[in-house]
């Protein structure tokens, strides 16, 4: 069987917030079918509302945190490790050597960095999703894509209940009151749901993109256009994703976006470069440009963020800006987020386990992109260009 002689462990998720689980009882009872021991802390799956019960069910071993991490052979998760308050360790510190993780880690991000090089110290093995490389055999696994659906739809939901003002144009007995003006930066899989959003709530909508084909299907959605500028062989890299462009090509994007900036009720910044820093888009001096109590939501805050004001996890008010680096969109919406999730999860780890064994087969092009530690070393060539920037290593 697939998964003979293999132990799985699934945590719950304690990242503030955070809701979603890395399995739910569906697919723990297909890694229990092909043979694995399903380990599953209690109560992992209520904030997702899956009960301890369904996944009893479904074959899994209910028991503790620590009880999880120390009998896993391969640890899934939703988010990167992160320090538990309630026993005053760091996730990384009951991790072991020979140990695979599999989960979002976001490692070009400069606020993870010690994570990363703290995996890479205690031996772990780690992959991470935000790297799944964008073909064909890899779609069932791309829970970036999954996420980012969830994170566009809700992000402007966020946005539009933080504005002042109405979204649509709304005719009144005082007259006509004019609709908001939404501008999108990004219009991958993130911004496109977020442009449909507001249009569907009557928003003027802008959208802005280097890549010509993410223009077009923004453009399909009702979303008038930015022209940036950019020439196309500059801006579309591998598997379609935008390139990471230099300094001189960004002075020149965020000079063709500053005008923009300053007349938009709302701000969504998605733009992201897989495995990569995301690119700052939005300087403080265009913040400053906007108008009091407009609204800037952050979705590329995993990857460092699109604003130069925005921090991961806080949400704060900027020369009368509201500034929101929420980390967890997904996880505010649990069920539907979780459900997509697990399949990915899923589909990604039956890609590396054969005959009860992980293999790590580096000639696949899903398994280099995407592994973050081996041997004590972190390998990921997005993390590594990011220490280097700073001096870390």
């Amino acid at each position: 069987m697939k998964y003979a002689g293999l132990t799985v462990g699934v945590p719950k998720e304690i990242l503030a917030g955070e809701r979603r689980v890395s399995a739910t009882p569906e697919t723990v009872s297909q890694f229990v079918k092909a043979g694995a021991k399903v380990l599953v802390e209690t109560g992992a799956g209520l904030g997702a509302f899956f009960s301890d019960e369904a996944y009893q069910e479904a074959g899994a071993t209910l028991c503790s945190v620590k009880e999880v991490f120390a009998g896993a052979d391969l640890i899934l998760k939703v988010k990167e490790p992160q320090f538990n308050e309630e026993l005053g360790v760091h996730e990384v510190d009951l991790m072991r050597a020979g140990q695979v993780l599999v989960t979002f880690l976001h490692p070009a991000s400069p606020g993870n960095h010690k994570m990363i090089q703290d995996l890479a110290k205690k031996g772990v093995t780690s992959l991470t999703l935000d790297s799944i490389p964008r073909i064909s055999r890899a779609q069932s696994m791309d829970a970036l894509t999954s996420m980012s659906t969830v994170a566009g739809y809700k992000g402007l939901l966020m946005a539009a209940n933080k504005i002042p003002k109405f979204l649509p144009l709304m005719g009144t007995a005082v007259g006509m009151i004019q609709p908001g003006q939404v501008l999108v930066i990004g219009a991958g899989v993130a911004g496109l749901q977020a442009i449909a959003t507001a249009k569907r709530m009557g928003a003027v909508v802008y959208a802005a993109d280097i890549r010509p084909d993410a223009r077009e299907q923004a453009q399909s959605l009702g979303a008038r256009l930015v022209e940036l500028g950019i020439p196309q062989e500059l801006a579309i890299g591998e598997g379609g994703y935008a390139k990471h462009l230099n300094q001189e090509w960004l002075e020149k994007e965020r000079e063709a976006l500053k005008d923009l900036v300053a007349s938009s009720d709302i701000l969504i910044t998605s733009a992201l470069v897989p495995g990569k820093e995301a690119p700052i888009l939005v300087t403080e001096e265009m913040v400053k440009s906007m108008k009091p109590g407009s609204v800037i939501v952050d979705i590329a805050i995993d990857q460092g963020g699109n604003c130069a004001l925005s921090e991961g996890g806080v949400v704060k008010e900027h020369y009368g800006v509201i500034v929101d680096g929420t980390k967890n969109i997904p996880g505010s919406m649990p069920t539907s987020s979780t459900d997509m999730f697990s399949k990915n999860v899923l589909n990604f780890v039956n890609n590396i386990v054969e005959d009860g064994k992980i293999t790590l087969n580096l000639d696949d092009v899903i398994v280099k992109e995407t592994l973050t530690t081996r041997d004590g070393n972190v390998v990921h060539e997005g993390a590594l260009e990011s220490m280097r920037l700073r001096g870390e290593i």
